[in-house]
């Protein structure tokens, strides 16, 4: 597959095409270079949206390995997720992927309508979509299995190694991010790759490597250790929040008396990388998740107990060696037990700590319009429940 990027830079606007013109650029499996068209994407068609990151990479959420993979003329838009609508109520609030051909640009005055298509063309109907949402059933297993773009996801992507410069050339060409974000994130990456394999001086190397990283970004060298043994059963806690309530993120040190020494709770892990900058910040829950598709195999998983999803909380990908500046920002999860509940007038006190999602704009017809502004890249593997054993 030829790395083809985004005719699309991270701000610009654009409209989605419309059902007809969409439904008229996919094959047979409903796909555009193996990426599905769901149904969830309909009731964003014709509207305007700004163009969040050109989605040239991605991160394999499906094997368990967390590399990175390479895409063809993506993009994610700002605000724009999957409700799980035509999938069985999943809970996951996913990134969606649009090809370049079902967007086009908004010039200034100028919005240019697609030529028109033969109907006798389409090869795929909005029926046809609805239906791919579920895999052929088997005789020896009833459990029904969906269909989604993070589950073929394998099949509209190609691997791509952690040393291919030309990703972080295009992180920069993008708009995806700085040059001064991508050079840290790759100075740190590489200050942390020699750390473990320095024959002599370890503590002195740490010590510098903590002082670059404090000096670099701002904030202490993200590390947490769990202190229950392996195999000792690891507490609970029930908060029952509910979208809208605001919630402090525990600290480092309470946190690490919930976790086990691999950094589970209850199966499912705390990453300490991604997931530990935040401690200590007071943000707004989004959602509770009880249930989402297991990517690698297709079928529901449900939940004991429910995870939280917290307003813009999402994977940096900064310390990840094999997905940095990932741009595909999946939502952290968040054990109750992490969180306590706070009143909401804390929240003019720590509004900077959680992420400006307003900080970028674009000019349109001399107007400015608010971006939403992704705080980093994408989410741990190891955090992802699909990949949690819960108990």
């Amino acid at each position: 597959m030829t790395w083809l990027l985004s005719r699309f830079r991270a701000g610009d606007l654009v409209e989605v095409r419309s059902k007809e013109e969409i439904l008229a650029t996919l094959d047979e499996r409903g796909c555009v270079d193996g990426m599905p068209f769901m149904p969830e994407m309909l009731p964003f068609c014709g509207r305007l949206f700004c163009v969040s990151a050109v989605a040239h990479k991605t991160c394999d959420t499906i094997t368990g390995t967390w590399v990175t993979r390479r895409l063809r003329a993506t993009v994610h838009l700002a605000g724009v997720r999957c409700d799980g609508s035509a999938h069985g109520g999943c809970q996951a609030d996913c990134n969606l992927f649009w090809n370049d051909v079902w967007l086009r640009p908004v010039a200034a005055g100028n919005r240019t309508p697609a030529a028109p298509r033969n109907a006798a063309s389409v090869r795929c109907s909005e029926t046809d979509l609805r239906t791919r949402t579920r895999q052929p059933e088997s005789a020896n297993d009833p459990e029904p299995r969906y269909s989604c773009q993070t589950t073929r996801l394998l099949e509209a992507t190609e691997p791509l190694p952690w040393w291919e410069p030309r990703q972080y050339l295009f992180d920069m060409a993008t708009g995806n991010r700085s040059p001064g974000r991508v050079l840290r994130v790759l100075l740190l990456a590489t200050l942390r790759w020699f750390q473990p394999r320095m024959p002599l001086g370890y503590r002195l190397f740490k010590a510098f490597h903590d002082r670059m990283h404090l000096w670099l970004s701002g904030r202490p060298s993200p590390s947490l250790d769990g202190k229950i043994a392996r195999g000792s059963p690891t507490p609970t806690g029930r908060l029952d929040l509910k979208p809208g309530e605001y919630v402090r993120i525990k600290s480092k040190a309470e946190i690490e008396q919930t976790l086990d020494e691999a950094g589970n709770n209850r199966g499912l892990s705390f990453d300490r990388e991604e997931m530990a900058p935040y401690c200590g910040r007071v943000c707004k829950v989004r959602s509770s998740v009880s249930k989402i598709i297991d990517e690698a195999t297709g079928k529901m998983r449900h939940m004991k107990q429910p995870c939280i999803i917290l307003e813009d909380v999402t994977c940096k990908s900064e310390y990840a060696s094999c997905r940095l500046n990932c741009p595909r920002a999946i939502f952290s999860y968040w054990r109750e037990i992490w969180l306590e509940r706070v009143s909401p007038p804390i929240l003019a006190e720590s509004q900077s700590k959680c992420g400006n999602t307003m900080a970028a704009s674009v000019a349109l017809n001399g107007a400015r319009l608010p971006l939403p502004q992704i705080p980093g890249d994408a989410a741990s593997g190891s955090n992802h429940p699909a990949f949690a054993q819960r108990s």
